[in-house]
């Protein structure tokens, strides 16, 4: 990244950061909200800041925690919704692309119905991927009754955690956000790399055959 996109980012950045003081409440849950189906909005960071804010009197703990979890459940409500009407569509068209065929998919769809279910709350801490868990909860089927306690609980427990570092490291805020950002990217991207490795040797290992 050039010097002059950097410039740009932080600009945005701090510009999305002033809506929380600006307007309170309602900003910090539309921002989560947006952010959390996948516009380009920093949701760890501006968790820390709105910590940071209870930490110095300007939001209050309760109304805080309670918005960043509404915002937080509304966004993933919002995936799993699209991911549910449309995402069903994508992943055929994708599947014809690379040749997979349609019992291979349903193998996929029954492996996440069966284990994905726990990506809705470790998919929160790892940026990038919290946009998609929620995608493809959707376009897997997973019922509603199944997604909601472990996706809203995953919301529950990333909003917590971010508004609690933001509180404790007070005035340096920022310095920690930006270490910790930086560790779960690192972390993130292990753990999907792990995880497509798993995918691929057991789909080597069990490879799908007609039934006779």
């Amino acid at each position: 990244m050039c010097k002059h996109e950097s410039i740009q980012t932080v600009d945005a950045m701090d510009a999305i950061l002033n809506y929380v003081p600006q307007y309170g409440y309602p900003a910090l849950f539309i921002l989560l909200m947006l952010g959390i189906v996948g516009l380009p909005i920093p949701d760890e960071t501006l968790l820390t800041f709105s910590g940071y804010l209870v930490f110095k009197n300007e939001l209050a703990l309760i109304p805080t925690m309670a918005t960043a979890f509404l915002g937080s459940i509304s966004g993933i409500t919002g995936s799993y919704v699209i991911g549910r009407s449309a995402g069903g569509y994508f992943i055929r068209t994708v599947g014809r692309i690379l040749r997979i065929r349609a019992e291979e998919l349903d193998q996929v769809t029954s492996w996440y119905l069966r284990w994905g279910k726990y990506a809705l709350i470790v998919g929160y801490f790892v940026p990038g991927v919290r946009h998609l868990v929620a995608l493809v909860a959707g376009s897997s089927k997973l019922p509603l009754v199944i997604f909601m306690p472990f996706a809203y609980l995953g919301g529950l427990i990333w909003s917590a955690t971010f508004l609690g570092l933001g509180y404790g490291l007070g005035e340096t805020w920022a310095q920690g956000s930006a270490t910790v950002h930086r560790v779960l990217a690192v972390a993130g991207g292990t753990i999907v790399v792990i995880f497509i490795g798993i995918f691929v040797h057991r789909m080597r290992k069990h490879p799908w055959t007609p039934s006779a």
